[in-house]
């Protein structure tokens, strides 16, 4: 049986790198306010232009405050409290209106700002321009869209790639992962296995390859389906490879950071399914249709490659830190309700407080299936699932 891993923004997460959509926010904020020293912030780009400059009086509270300044909350905070005052000028514009939007809304995941994107973009094909106040075109918008992707990937190469070394920091929760991405003929709980499997004739397959790993090496091949940008699951593929000499492959299904020609990022939406996506289509302007992923998909071989892998042999899928949303409903249920596909666990994110996003996960992949009743046969109860380790890589 071979394994088909699944990785999203929660696997980098889960080895301590700063990857969120706050941790890139935050630091977009922040930055700006450290650099400016602590009496005024004075700062413009394609995104934002901000002017605080205290006048002949001077507040010094508030002098105090521009120094405690972290993130844009802190900052509107500040300004709001200061603007009517007679203490100077304060005042921020955006000339980028969609990074106004996810600015002002209580984001969590990258998926919701693929989410507010294609919102706005309904509304534009409808005429609708209340809901978000974006009154803008599509050019417009997938202009400004583009200013954000630029703004995510110079963050991701200059605070996380450069910063963090994904080789070292020899940290013995790695070994967990390690394990559980070994083929399944590698596992020594055989009747936990068998139980992640509802069809007898899966069960009578794997029982064989135990049969079979007592006398000779059984080598299955692990597909990692890596979502995200930054090249850490990479890592895990090269040593399975040489160290394990498991045949290993990786697919960066969504672009590499620094890869413009070949395998540039791919942040978009990707629902064919909604029930919305055939009017855009009928729209016959193929500017709607210039952030949506599967276009993206046929610039290279990549959307093919993990076609002939679901087509050839029969998987399970590893869900490692990938929420399932719906931006990736035409891809995610390509994989889920093919044939090959026999059964889904979830390495689901346990918080400090012992509670968990499994059941989230879990509601999610569901809106991935039209059948709901091989959803239910599909997926791997909690019992036998576990929480992803979470591991602290070191800086360089």
């Amino acid at each position: 049986m071979n394994r088909l891993v699944i990785i999203g923004n929660g696997f980098d997460l889960a080895h301590g790198l700063p990857t969120s959509y706050s941790d890139f926010i935050d630091d977009y904020w922040k930055t700006i306010c450290e650099t400016n020293g602590t009496k005024k912030i004075k700062y413009n780009d394609d995104l934002v232009e901000i002017n605080c400059e205290f006048g002949m009086l001077i507040n010094d509270v508030e002098i105090l405050a521009i120094g405690n300044i972290n993130n844009f909350k802190d900052l509107t905070l500040f300004i709001n409290r200061n603007k009517h005052s007679r203490y100077g000028t304060f005042k921020i514009d955006f000339f980028n209106k969609i990074f106004e939007i996810i600015c002002n809304k209580s984001i969590e995941n990258w998926v919701d700002i693929e989410n507010i994107y294609y919102d706005i973009l309904k509304n534009i094909s409808k005429g609708n321009f209340n809901k978000h106040n974006y009154f803008w075109d599509i050019f417009q918008l997938n202009k400004e869209f583009e200013q954000v992707k630029k703004l995510l990937e110079k963050y991701l190469v200059e605070k996380v790639v450069n910063k963090f070394d994904f080789i070292k920091g020899q940290n013995p929760d790695r070994i967990k992962i390690w394990d559980v991405l070994k083929p399944i003929s590698f596992l020594s709980n055989e009747n936990n296995i068998l139980m992640e499997f509802i069809d007898t004739e899966d069960v009578k397959e794997i029982k064989e390859h135990f049969k079979k790993k007592k006398k000779e090496e059984l080598v299955n091949q692990l597909y990692f389906l890596n979502f995200n940008y930054t090249s850490l699951a990479s890592v895990y593929c090269e040593a399975l490879e040489k160290d394990d000499r498991i045949e290993s492959r990786m697919n960066f299904i969504h672009g590499s950071l620094g890869n413009v020609l070949e395998n540039r990022i791919n942040f978009g939406f990707g629902d064919e399914m909604d029930d919305e996506y055939k009017a855009i289509e009928n729209l016959n302007d193929n500017e709607y249709l210039r952030n949506f992923k599967s276009f993206q998909y046929l610039q290279n071989s990549n959307y093919k490659d993990l076609l002939n892998y679901v087509d050839s042999e029969k998987f399970q899928a590893l869900i490692m830190g990938h929420s399932c949303g719906l931006s990736d409903r035409t891809l995610l249920n390509t994989i889920f309700e093919h044939n090959n596909c026999r059964s889904i666990k979830v390495f689901y994110h346990q918080k400090e407080d012992g509670t968990d996003n499994y059941t989230e996960i879990i509601q999610n992949i569901s809106r991935h299936f039209n059948k709901k009743k091989l959803m239910r046969e599909k997926i791997v109860n909690k019992t036998l699932c576990q929480p992803l380790p979470q591991i602290q890589l070191p800086l360089k």
